[in-house]
């Protein structure tokens, strides 16, 4: 692998209406490739009670979506400030982002490893 530059995997969880937000955000800065899930979880944000046929309820696993995206020769400030700019709504539950080392990628089809594969 080359050590020229450095992969990272950014992970971030957010509110699914701020998908197309933080994608435009993401390819803005130059980091366009991502993978999308939809999630669910538990944090800072308060639990919700409903009433269903006359049965109460309460949902504390809230759907989220989360977003993972590698970088290697983009800086990972920018990816990171442009992801919680479009992200940010102000109130609990907005999600979080990670930034984690990559060792090595291998792009399946070329063959290629290290940046060149990102």
């Amino acid at each position: 692998m080359s050590e020229e530059s450095e992969i990272k995997m950014i992970t971030t969880i957010i509110r699914p209406e701020k998908l197309g937000a933080v994608k435009q955000a993401l390819a803005e800065a130059g980091a366009p490739s991502l993978t999308v899930t939809n999630v669910s979880g538990r944090g800072s944000q308060p639990a919700k009670k409903g009433s269903w046929r006359g049965e109460e309820y309460t949902v504390d696993l809230h759907q989220k979506v989360k977003i993972e995206c590698v970088i290697a020769d983009v800086p990972v400030g920018d990816v990171v400030d442009a992801i919680r700019e479009a992200a940010n709504t102000g109130e609990p539950g907005d999600g979080k982002i990670f930034v984690l080392p990559v060792d090595d990628a291998i792009q399946v089809r070329t063959g290629k490893t290290g940046t060149e594969a990102v």
